[in-house]
């Protein structure tokens, strides 16, 4: 029997009958409006559960295949990115917006990173984060791609996972400017894109070829 197709922007739950979307939220930022809009559509759909995941975004679950393009319709929204082989989404901390320990942006370069990258195909999946300071609460090093700002810049760490097979990343550079970490994070993508296997992650890539091989490639 063939493998069941997903419907779009939607991944299956355990009981092989429904399925779950998570709609954008970019860097875990929500309006009053944007709540009051999904809790209208759940109420309409009788959607049973809304959840906050670890990816500071809200998956609706418990949806019939049936219901779900009047859902996202409903939202007023593009069926965003589940389970595909993408970059998935940007957690972020509250960074110098509001917390007494930022010392770096972390919101707007995240957005950046967000509105860049979000979508874009990708050997594996790819999930990113961006703390504002050293506490690292949005988990830099367990991310594919992290960033952790200090009073001198951007520190850049690549290849981390907190999955099956857990990996602390790599630091890659430090010190870095906004512009400068866009620009890396963008090299890194590129060359993990041209080089891994496919359903390869970050971790397992630089596993495989080695971080001083990855470095001497993408910082020259």
């Amino acid at each position: 029997m063939p493998e069941q197709k997903n419907p779009r922007g939607a991944f299956i739950q355990r009981d092989k009958t429904t399925y779950a979307i998570v709609p954008r939220t970019p860097v875990g930022l929500v309006t009053p409006e944007f709540l009051e809009n999904v809790a209208r559509v759940a109420k309409k759909h009788e959607i049973p559960i809304i959840k906050i995941t670890s990816g500071q975004r809200l998956a609706l679950v418990g949806l019939k295949p049936e219901i779900i393009d009047d859902v996202w319709a409903d939202l007023g929204m593009d069926a965003a990115p589940a389970v595909g082989l993408c970059v998935h989404y940007v957690k972020a901390c509250p960074g110098t917006e509001v917390c007494r320990f930022g010392v770096r942006d972390s919101l707007g370069l995240g957005l950046r990173l967000e509105k860049l990258l979000v979508g874009v195909e990708m050997p594996g999946k790819v999930k990113i984060g961006v703390s504002g300071c050293p506490n690292n609460c949005s988990e830099a090093y367990v991310r594919d791609i992290g960033l952790f700002g200090k009073a001198k810049g951007w520190t850049l760490i690549i290849g981390g996972t907190s999955a099956r097979k857990p990996r602390i990343g790599d630091v890659i550079a430090e010190q870095l400017t906004d512009d400068q970490a866009v620009e890396l994070v963008q090299k890194h993508l590129e060359y993990y894109k041209n080089n891994a296997k496919p359903k390869e992650r970050t971790a397992r890539f630089i596993e495989r070829i080695g971080i001083e091989a990855f470095k001497n490639a993408v910082l020259g």
